[in-house]
């Protein structure tokens, strides 16, 4: 018979039962097993130097262990699941278990049921290609797709930003976008009446995916990405330019305190700046270190544990 599809096997352990059960998870299956374990991240953080791993990452619970058992769909889960639970037990390993079945016809596209058009803020909808959206008046459309490449407005740091960015943004502003992912925070920009925006991102692909999503929804000739490291690369970090209206930054919090001169120098006098991206934790260390760059804070909006900062270039007394 055909394989048509994949079943999903998961078992949640104890960090401390973790070798056992992935020992007993591999000698039941000769497909493999895949292990979702952060319990090192924060040893891996210290490593990497800094507040470079996504933030996200570092909140995962790092006192259990998700052990994933891949099955081909015409096989009975049952079975497997039985023989694990019996051998888990048999060790003393608590656990629970669950599995789920998708089918290689509906692989494509099962996934769009979890993406729906969304409404942020007053005026903004974000929808995905695929689905229509009903616009009331003064409503603006904004068309992205998930992809490889972060923002499409679901994630709530992201929605953080496009709030705070409603109400700050004038028309006709001048937007540089720190960290563009998708573009959607730049275009949203653009959309929302901003007469130009450039999106920098590290990651190429990014930049690409960027001017793709831009030229999407009407406004690729006034976007214009660009592809680099900002804080290594002095040519780049003159490319760009100054004299913004608005700075957007949907980042980790160690590089908003490493770019905090760098958004001071590209603003303009009485300029506006956003950052998102910011455990909740640590939203006080940020507020702090970009108000001492010369800098007053204008609003904040907070969700999940996540906050976003808005702030107004004031003068740099240190």
């Amino acid at each position: 018979m055909k394989n048509t599809g994949w079943t999903d096997i998961t078992f949640e352990v104890d960090i401390n039962d973790a070798k056992s059960a992935e020992a007993i998870a591999a000698q039941c299956t000769g497909l493999g097993i895949f292990v979702e374990d952060y319990s090192d991240i924060e040893a891996v953080q210290a490593l990497v130097g800094g507040d470079y791993i996504d933030e996200k990452l570092m909140a995962k619970d790092k006192s259990c262990v998700t052990i994933h058992i891949y099955i081909p769909s015409d096989e009975h889960p049952e079975e497997t699941v039985t023989r694990v639970s019996e051998l888990m037990t048999q060790a003393g390993v608590k656990f629970r278990q669950s599995y789920v079945q998708v089918m290689e016809d509906d692989w494509e596209n099962d996934w769009k049921r979890h993406h729906k058009p969304q409404r942020i803020g007053n005026r903004l909808i974000i929808c995905p290609s695929w689905e229509e959206c009903a616009m009331a008046e003064g409503e603006v459309k904004l068309t992205i797709d998930p992809g490889s490449s972060f923002g499409t407005g679901k994630d709530d740091t992201t929605k953080l930003c496009l709030r705070l960015m409603e109400s700050k943004l004038s028309t006709g502003d001048k937007v540089l976008d720190m960290g563009c992912g998708s573009g959607v925070l730049a275009i949203a920009a653009l959309l929302l009446g901003a007469q130009s925006a450039v999106g920098v991102d590290i990651e190429e692909n990014a930049v690409r995916d960027a001017i793709e999503n831009a030229r999407i929804n009407g406004v690729g000739d006034r976007f214009e990405g660009r592809w680099g490291n900002v804080l290594s690369d002095e040519v780049l970090k003159d490319s760009i330019g100054s004299g913004y209206d608005l700075i957007c930054a949907n980042i980790v919090a160690d590089v908003h305190l490493a770019m905090k001169g760098m958004y001071f120098d590209k603003l303009k006098e009485n300029g506006r700046l956003i950052v998102s991206g910011i455990i909740s934790a640590r939203k006080h260390e940020v507020q702090s270190a970009i108000e001492l760059s010369g800098f007053a804070l204008t609003g904040m909006e907070e969700e999940n544990g996540w906050t976003a900062l808005g702030f107004k270039k004031t003068d740099r007394s240190n």
